[in-house]
């Protein structure tokens, strides 16, 4: 039996290499982690925006599941774009059995460009299906908005969105800072909420960059790799955070857009 450490990544294909399954299978590799995938869309595009989308049919993400239940000992399993409620409600019906470790849920719903990767009615199937078994769940602060309803304006509503979520179901909640408060301000902070109910706050600097596509999803793969070595939560937070501020400060310049994080940057400083 091997002893290393595997994850699996269940989101959309980034045909421009910077988010979804793309930037997590680098992230898992850069940390050492065996990466394996579901595929749950396709999509065409790349630093400029989003030109199409192709769901994945049902059948074909419940044999890509199967495929890799029945071969690997996945230690911890990160779920990105889903897209529809259905694929949504077929995934949450296969983790509730919990055969791929810690759940980390990246709530993707918009992509840098603005374009909706997360249609309404699958929102509500988020929240019904996919919170209640996330041990992790990891919103921006306009996906928390999406997620309890809340107007997020300041500290105060920020700690109360974390607590709504953890009602809702998920176990610990990092709502991340990169879309502030206050965008003027020189700190990025990310706020975090355990189960036992401890929070702190992690901060760094705000760099001045537009390459910044598949942070969230860098963040949290990184998340997921960490646990699936086995790092306590608030170790692989703090390792997830001085990741994607090693990727997001030293620019690849890739891209007419929005270009992607460097992800071998945090071996190399």
């Amino acid at each position: 039996m091997s002893n290393i450490a595997q994850a699996l990544t269940i989101a959309g294909s980034d045909s421009g290499g910077g988010a979804g399954i793309q930037a997590d299978l680098k992230t898992f590799q850069m940390q050492g982690v065996f990466g394996t995938s579901v595929i749950t869309a396709v999509t065409a595009q790349n630093t400029l925006g989003v030109f199409d989308i192709h769901p994945v049919p049902l059948k074909t993400i419940q044999a890509q599941l199967e495929a890799v239940k029945n071969d690997f000992q996945i230690a911890s399993t990160k779920i990105g774009m889903l897209g529809t409620a259905d694929i949504i409600e077929c995934v949450a019906d296969f983790l509730s059995h919990r055969p791929f470790g810690t759940l980390v849920v990246d709530p993707v719903m918009i992509a840098k460009g603005g374009a909706p990767l997360l249609q309404q009615q699958a929102v509500f199937a988020l929240i019904k299906h996919l919170l209640p078994l996330a041990d992790v769940i990891t919103p921006n602060i306009l996906e928390a908005e999406a997620l309890t309803g809340l107007k997020i304006s300041d500290t105060a509503s920020i700690q109360q969105a974390a607590l709504d979520l953890q009602k809702q179901g998920a176990k610990n909640v990092i709502i991340k800072g990169g879309h502030s408060l206050n965008s003027q301000s020189p700190q990025c902070q990310d706020w975090i909420l355990l189960q036992n109910g401890e929070h702190f706050i992690l901060e760094s600097p705000r760099f001045d960059t537009r390459h910044t596509h598949g942070t969230g999803c860098t963040f949290s793969a990184c998340l997921t790799a960490e646990l699936a070595k086995g790092a306590p939560l608030k170790s692989a937070v703090k390792t997830a955070k001085d990741f994607i501020t090693a990727a997001i400060s030293h620019p690849l310049n890739i891209g007419h857009g929005h270009g992607p994080t460097n992800h071998w940057a945090y071996s190399r400083i």
